[in-house]
């Protein structure tokens, strides 16, 4: 039983899937939607709306905690000048436990090995 586990392994050790949320969610506010699959979606989802969350905030020790995380600066300068001030004034809804700026779109399973595939947008 998966009790008290909060996150998904994917599979990965710590490092590979730090990089791995890192980069998706970079690729997320630069591109503002990406395709993956549904349990990699779900994970990034939750990221990013920490640190779009972060981002609404606009100071500068929240500007550190992403660029912390966040391994491109010119993405975080996107996230805190564009995305955050959009994102201010929108409430978290009920999105099972998500912040409510991201969406998950199903596309269907992938050919090669059936994995369930998504649209992760932003809203």
């Amino acid at each position: 039983m998966r009790h008290r586990i909060a996150t998904r392994r994917l599979g990965r050790q710590t490092g590979h899937r730090m990089a791995l949320l890192r980069n998706l969610a970079a690729n997320l506010f630069t591109h503002g939607k990406i395709t993956t699959t549904e349990a990699k979606a779900k994970e990034v989802a939750r990221t990013a709306d920490k640190l779009i969350t972060l981002a609404a905030k606009g100071d500068l020790h929240s500007r550190r905690l992403v660029l912390s995380f966040l391994p491109d600066k010119e993405v975080v300068t996107k996230l805190f000048d564009t995305l955050g001030p959009d994102y201010k004034g929108r409430e978290a809804g009920a999105s099972g436990g998500r912040g409510g700026r991201t969406r998950i779109v199903r596309k269907g399973p992938r050919r090669g090995d059936g994995a369930p595939m998504v649209i992760l947008e932003l809203v």
